[in-house]
């Protein structure tokens, strides 16, 4: 048994699964786009529940690369950082021609009532996932930024299930205009930007003679 196979059946039922979703993407069908006899499945994983849960890590693991890379981005201030990541999230969504959503939301719909372990393995993932959001939205209370009127992990929770219907949507319409309603809505109401200015939003201050 070659040591490559078990990568490559991963990378090919990422694939197959972004594109049929869980049921859809059969263990001989993503074998077979790996290269990979069917029996080498089962070797590397057990069962199609535990290969998904894997496939999920994955998924999530580049995705946290995205939130850093946005919330982590200190020249910005938090609620500029809320932004940009909804914009490099739209940006790689748009390079999928508005086709391919989100594996999270998609496994939420199809699996969270048929399998305990992708159930027990996605809720701890929005935990995860909002976490970095809350501490963001945090920051942007304390400078004044954005209204303390909710906690900020209610509105780090509101803000990604808001974003997971909104990408929903975006599939069911094939373009962009769900993901365009949600930022005006959202960062025009409960993320409205107040009068303060943070640390780090040093956007609308220019040179003289400049502008941006």
């Amino acid at each position: 048994m070659r040591a490559s196979l078990r990568e490559e059946i991963l990378k090919s039922g990422l694939r197959l699964m972004f594109q049929f979703g869980y049921v859809g993407a059969s263990v001989r069908d993503i074998c077979s786009a790996a290269g990979a006899p069917t029996g080498s499945f089962t070797n590397h994983f057990g069962s199609k529940e535990v290969f998904a849960k894997e496939v999920l890590d994955r998924y999530f693991l580049n995705l946290q690369r995205h939130v850093k890379n946005a919330l982590e981005d200190t020249s910005l201030s938090p609620r500029q950082r809320l932004e940009r990541y909804i914009e490099n999230m739209t940006d790689v969504l748009a390079a999928d021609k508005w086709g391919r959503g989100c594996l999270i939301g998609d496994f939420s719909l199809e699996t969270a009532g048929q399998s305990k372990i992708l159930r027990k393995r996605l809720e701890s993932i929005f935990q995860e996932w909002r976490q970095p959001f809350a501490t963001c939205i945090q920051e942007a209370q304390e400078c004044g930024e954005i209204d303390s009127t909710f906690a900020p992990v209610d509105l780090a929770e509101f803000l990604l299930a808001s974003w997971e219907g909104a990408i929903l949507r975006m599939k069911v319409e094939g373009g962009p205009a769900a993901l365009h309603r949600f930022r005006q809505i959202v960062f025009g109401t409960v993320l409205k930007k107040s009068g303060t200015v943070c640390l780090g939003d040093l956007s609308q201050f220019h040179p003289p003679g400049q502008r941006s």
